[in-house]
This record gives structure tokens, C-alpha cells and sequence, in this order.
């Protein structure tokens, strides 16, 4: 239990300090600092990400909801004096306003299975609710981390509901984030919709599309992800608030579990409900698998949108050049005029890291042991990291690259009518061998489809021509026979 032994300052240096005491001993604290005894030994072992909890503010607010959702729950239902349960409910809105954001130093890399997160939430809302009681920062015998901040949960209980709320209030940046790329490339699909290209399977010319439908397809594709995102999301809500250090809701007073999970579902006004074993879902991480893996689905699909970009834009001379970029940066240090297509670089890594984070989360997940899965750190760690690169990426994406593309439409179109791809569309009329006879004839000759059909006499030239009209090709119409 922490404990303050004294309350004193270090006056060797500008800095002041009080002395706190917790099992391991004592350990200056900074005398300004909400936090306390437990959160500075964190501070003090764990240097490890350069990420730090203040800088997900939405993880720091779901924690303060928890706590919050906790105190009233504690407060109804007479475990404790109501004016500590006001205290504590109140210093936890201010923290939910947005206040105290700095006073969460802790790194996201942590072991402890994030006991390190609930104590620095414990504390600063202890002190926090200490001074709005008139006493000093330290004076827990008269607001405890542990006895009242913590009082019915464990860091078991109250870490996983505040990283499942998190994440849920992160989401909704992501889904925005998402929903304004799918309207970009839409926009560009309207944009292009009367512009012929050349369709193309395994890097071959297949047959004819218009950009249209390619960007229609970019929107459409990633579009799908927002469902699925949702859906996984939803797993979200089933917490195991109550149920303390390993479910069985040891400390915690009948009627806590149900009433904690109403007011944290009344705060938030999301529907969250017990679950339905908490001594399963203690350590139970698979609704972060499931969640992450649709946060991977997205990065792939993204990835592979960001991959057809770059090639429709290679050249421009010597490559596809149907589409233009707009240009970020000077794209060598040695080839003058070179540009190159950065923004879908930079998204295809950061694609490649959430795939890689992926790997980290379904590697944590499988980890877990007995009781509890001590590994959710860094599975939280991996979650805000690819919510947050990925809205970022998508974004960038969208500002500097999908709204400023162009294409080359004479020349989507001059590819088109030498292709040999279009012989694909005769096969209703002069048969697949027969069509497969032209196409080699074109290559070895370097002749037209078109020539080498009439030549031959096997369609004539108004039937030929109205097989062989681009836009036709393009759309669902009744053979001409």
C-alpha cells in the first residue's frame, strides 16, 4: 500500500520534492507533481518507447472514465464517505475535460501487465481529489490510491476497460479519417469516368476499363473496411470491470460489477455489459486480436491501392504514365527532374508496420498464462500506434496526393487502341481459337487487331466496330451479330 511517511522538500537543488513510501521504500517525488510514489518508479525503469501515456490523450480520458464510472458506483452504494466518492468523481471529469494531461509520464512499454497505468490514474486522481478535499498532495490517509481510487478493481479489471474504451474513442478519428479517402478517390472516380485505359491482369494489358471504374474501385474496396472495422469494434464493449485480480470480483461488494459497468456505459454513452464469465475474460485478449486484425485488413488493402498509384504514375516516360501525382518533393539527389510518388511510399510503410504490429498482438495475446495475460502493454502499445499511423497515412494520402491527381487521358486512350487486349472482345463473335490467331499474328507482325480482322474477313467492318468501341467494351450490352 502506498503510504506518505513524510512530507518534507529537498532543498539542494531548484527543484522540490516530497518523499513518498511505498513497498520497495521511499523515493522522491516532484512536490508539484499529481502523481506519485509508483508512477516515479515507472518513470524511473522504464525507458524504453518514447511513448508515452500523455500522448494518447483518448487513453487518458478512458482511464479517467473508469475511475469515474468506479467512485460513483463505490459512492452508491456506501463503501465509502459520499464526499470522498464526489471527490474522486470530480477530479476524474477534469481529467475527461482534458485537464492534468501532463501528469500520465508513464511509457506505454511496460511490464507489470499495467499496473503502472492504473497507479499513475490512481494517484494523480487521488492528489487531484485531495486538494478539492483542502488537504495537501500526499495526504492519502484521507483519499488512498489503493483503498479509494482503486477500491473494487485490480489493475486487471480496470487496465483492459480503459484500453477497450481507448481504443473505441480512437476509432472514431480512424473511421473519419477513412471516410474522407473513400469520398476523395470517389470524387476522382466521377472525375475520370469517361476516361478509357487499359485494364491489366498479372502486369499484362487484360482489356479496356475507364479510370472511373478504377477509382470507383479504390473508393469501393476501402469503403468495405469501414463495416468491418465496426464490427470488430464491438467487442469492445464487453468488459470485465468487477472482477478484480483474476474474475472471481475478490474485494470488490456485491452489486459493484453491475452498477460500475451501467455508470461507465451512462458517461461514455457507449453500450458496454459485463461479460458474461469474468474469470474467462480476464485473460482473454482475442477481442484485441480480432479488432487489430481488421485494423490489418485495412492497412493491406490500403498498401495494395497505394501500390496501383505508384505504377500508374511510373514514368514519364518509360513507364504506364496514365496518372500524375502531385509533386511533394525532388525526388533524387543526383537525377535532376526526378520525382517520386513519396506520399504512397510513406502510406505503404506505414502500412507494413501495422502488419508487423499485428504480428506483436497476435504473439501477445498467445502469451497469456493462467489467470491473466500480463503481455497487454504492448498490445495496447500496437493498437494506438496503427490507429494513429494509419488515420495519419490516410490523411496525408488524401490532402496530398488523391486530391491533386490528374490523368493522361490521350494517352490511357492511345494505349487502349494498340493494345492487343482488346481482341479479347471478339470471342463471342469469331471464337476463342480464332481470336487467340489474331492476337499472335499482332504481336509477331506488329499489325492492328482491327487490320488483321477485316483482312481476314471474319467480322465486317460495322460489326467490327461496334465489338471493338472502348466504352462499349467497358459496360454490360447485347452482342451485335
Amino acid at each position: 500500500m502506498t503510504n506518505t511517511k513524510i512530507y518534507n522538500y529537498n532543498t539542494m537543488s531548484d527543484k522540490k520534492f516530497r518523499v513518498e513510501s511505498d513497498l520497495l521504500g521511499e523515493l522522491q517525488v516532484p512536490a508539484e507533481a499529481y502523481y506519485g510514489v509508483q508512477t516515479q518508479r515507472a518513470i524511473n525503469n522504464y525507458k524504453i518507447s518514447n511513448s508515452k501515456m500523455s500522448d494518447y490523450p483518448d487513453y487518458v480520458i478512458a482511464i479517467a472514465y473508469v475511475k469515474w464510472a468506479a467512485a460513483a458506483a463505490n459512492g452508491e452504494l456506501g463503501v465509502y464517505d459520499k464526499k470522498i466518492a464526489d471527490a474522486i468523481c470530480a477530479a476524474s471529469k477534469e481529467i475527461v475535460d482534458g485537464k492534468f494531461q501532463d501528469q500520465f509520464p508513464v511509457d506505454m512499454m511496460q511490464g507489470g501487465a499495467g499496473t503502472s497505468v492504473n497507479m499513475n490514474a490512481n494517484e494523480v486522481i487521488a492528489n487531484i481529489a485531495l486538494e478539492k478535499l483542502g488537504h495537501e498532495k500526499g495526504e492519502y490517509q484521507f483519499c488512498w490510491p489503493n483503498d479509494h481510487v482503486n477500491c473494487g478493481q485490480s489493475t486487471n479489471d480496470a487496465y483492459p476497460t480503459a484500453i477497450k474504451l481507448g481504443v473505441i474513442r480512437m476509432n472514431k478519428r480512424l473511421i473519419a479519417s477513412l471516410k474522407d479517402l473513400v469520398k476523395a478517390f470517389r470524387a476522382k472516380g466521377d472525375e475520370f469516368k469517361d476516361v478509357i485505359k487499359m485494364g491489366r491482369t498479372q502486369l499484362q494489358d487484360a482489356v479496356p476499363m475507364t479510370a472511373g471504374q478504377e477509382f470507383y474501385a479504390f473508393a469501393n474496396t476501402l469503403e468495405d473496411e469501414i463495416a468491418n472495422i465496426e464490427h470488430n469494434l464491438k467487442f469492445m464493449h464487453e468488459i470485465n470491470m468487477g472482477g478484480t485480480a483474476i474474475g472471481t470480483g475478490l474485494n470488490a461488494v456485491p452489486g459493484f460489477v453491475e452498477l460500475c459497468v451501467k455508470r461507465l456505459a451512462e458517461l461514455t454513452g457507449e453500450p458496454f455489459r459485463p461479460a458474461r464469465d469474468l474469470v474467462a475474460a480476464t485473460p482473454d485478449t482475442g477481442d484485441y486480436v480480432a479488432y487489430h486484425g481488421a485494423l490489418k485488413h485495412l492497412a493491406i488493402k490500403l498498401s495494395k491501392v497505394c501500390n496501383d498509384l505508384r505504377l500508374m504514375a511510373s514514368g514519364p516516360r518509360c513507364g504506364l504514365h496514365e496518372i500524375n501525382l502531385p509533386p511533394m518533393a525532388p525526388g533524387s539527389s543526383i537525377m535532376p527532374g526526378k520525382v517520386n510518388p513519396v506520399i504512397p511510399e510513406v502510406t505503404n510503410q506505414v502500412c507494413f508496420k501495422v502488419i508487423g504490429n499485428d504480428t506483436a498482438v497476435a504473439f501477445a495475446a498467445e502469451a497469456g498464462q493462467l489467470q491473466l495475460n500480463v503481455m497487454e502493454p504492448v498490445i495496447m502499445e500496437c493498437m494506438v500506434e496503427s490507429i494513429t499511423w494509419l488515420a495519419n497515412a490516410m490523411d496525408t494520402l488524401r490532402v496530398k496526393c488523391v486530391e491533386g491527381i490528374t490523368i493522361n487521358a490521350e494517352h490511357c486512350t492511345e494505349m487502349v487502341k494498340n493494345s492487343i487486349g482488346i481482341v479479347t472482345a471478339l470471342n463471342p463473335y469469331i471464337g476463342y481459337k480464332t481470336s487467340t490467331k489474331v492476337a499472335k499474328e499482332a504481336l509477331e507482325t506488329g499489325r492492328s487487331v482491327y487490320d488483321l480482322v477485316l483482312e481476314h474477313g471474319y467480322m465486317s467492318k460495322e460489326k467490327l466496330d461496334a465489338a471493338l468501341d472502348p466504352a462499349a467494351m467497358t459496360e454490360s450490352h447485347e452482342y451485335i451479330k
